[in-house]
């Protein structure tokens, strides 16, 4: 997607917003104010001053069409504030901070509970959706490695968990749940895979729980990795059934189309052995290109996709993976390990081949 087109979209996200607050909204739907950008939004809150708000109006689920949140707290958004004089960073600031995307929740995450109620409570102060993901099940990665850790045990992973969802409480959100967990099966014995398989379906009804109002999303992996009919077989066997969706191409480039049929897919599998379906929400933060042979660790030639936005066939088109983020020591992220954050990375991303 090139900058004016992006920008186009954007400005039809604003003209939501606004319609929103015209058709009688009790507050205005707006988020954090990214400097230098135009998304014209007002600063995040202090916890103090959102309690009120919450104590008040905290039990409702997502809302379709309710804008998304942007994180402050971002680190495109970081960068940009540390390095104004950096010619790289007014575009990183207006074209990928400005847009809504995950905050990610790992082992790495100081006091997550706390976190996760803080980011929840800023974005219900002003009405909108935080994207969140949960990524620290025990043997997280253990296929491919470059993500490798996560809690010390399935007990540590349910406590983790616990601890998540109880920080959301009854505030909306929307959390993808364990990204790669369900395609990383390839070197694991059938007692791993069960084992895993339950702590996902604990995961998933750890947030229905504690976590009332938020919408789960099991991930699915991507197009090129699992076959539809087995990807189906092991949704269902986590515990698909009580989660609100699954999630596809995170951290991935493949195409919004190509997600779509496979998505699809996967609902007609389940129609048909498991009697359901479930509503698919697609990464599309670096997927502008859309590259169906692309390398899934910093290929070079990408491009930034759509903006985060409600969808049709998708129920979602969402930025989970930070652009400008790396995959691992691969790529054109050679030297880096996977989440850190590299400008020249974001830029091109920014700009395209």
């Amino acid at each position: 997607m090139r900058i004016s087109q992006r920008r186009a979209v954007l400005g039809a996200a604003a003209v939501l917003t606004m319609s929103l607050a015209a058709c009688g909204a009790t507050q205005e739907a707006t988020g954090p104010e990214v400097p230098g950008s135009d998304n014209g939004v007002a600063a995040a809150p202090e916890p103090d001053e959102v309690l009120e708000s919450d104590q008040a109006d905290a039990h409702a689920a997502p809302s379709p069409g309710q804008p998304f949140y942007v994180d402050a707290g971002s680190t495109p958004l970081q960068w940009a504030e540390e390095n104004d004089s950096d010619p790289r960073a007014e575009a990183i600031r207006t074209e990928i901070a400005g847009t809504p995307m995950a905050r990610w929740f790992g082992n790495w995450t100081e006091s997550h509970g706390d976190s996760a109620e803080e980011l929840t409570s800023a974005a219900h102060q002003q009405g909108q959706l935080p994207i969140m993901v949960a990524y620290n099940i025990s043997g997280r990665d253990a296929c491919g490695g470059h993500s490798g850790g996560g809690a010390g045990s399935p007990e540590a992973y349910s406590a983790w968990i616990s601890e998540l969802a109880g920080g959301i409480g009854e505030r909306p959100a929307l959390v993808v749940l364990e990204p790669d967990a369900l395609g990383d099966y390839e070197c694991m014995s059938e007692s791993q895979v069960a084992e895993r398989e339950g702590m996902l379906t604990g995961a998933i009804g750890e947030f229905a729980e504690r976590a009332p109002n938020t919408w789960t999303y099991l991930d699915a992996g991507n197009p090129g990795w699992v076959e539809p009919e087995l990807m189906a077989e092991r949704l269902d066997a986590a515990g698909l059934e009580g989660a609100h969706g699954f999630s596809l191409n995170i951290s991935n480039y493949r195409s919004t189309e190509d997600n779509t049929a496979y998505g699809q897919e996967i609902n007609a599998v389940l129609e048909e052995q498991y009697g359901y379906t479930k509503p698919f929400v697609i990464d599309t933060s670096r997927n502008g290109q859309g590259p169906d042979d692309a390398d899934w660790c910093n290929p070079a030639g990408q491009q930034i996709g759509e903006p985060s936005q409600w969808g049709d066939a998708a129920e979602m088109l969402l930025w989970i993976k930070t652009p400008g983020e790396s995959d691992g020591d691969c790529g054109v992220g050679e030297g880096s390990a996977a989440g850190d954050f590299l400008p020249d990375v974001a830029y091109d991303l920014v700009h395209g081949p």
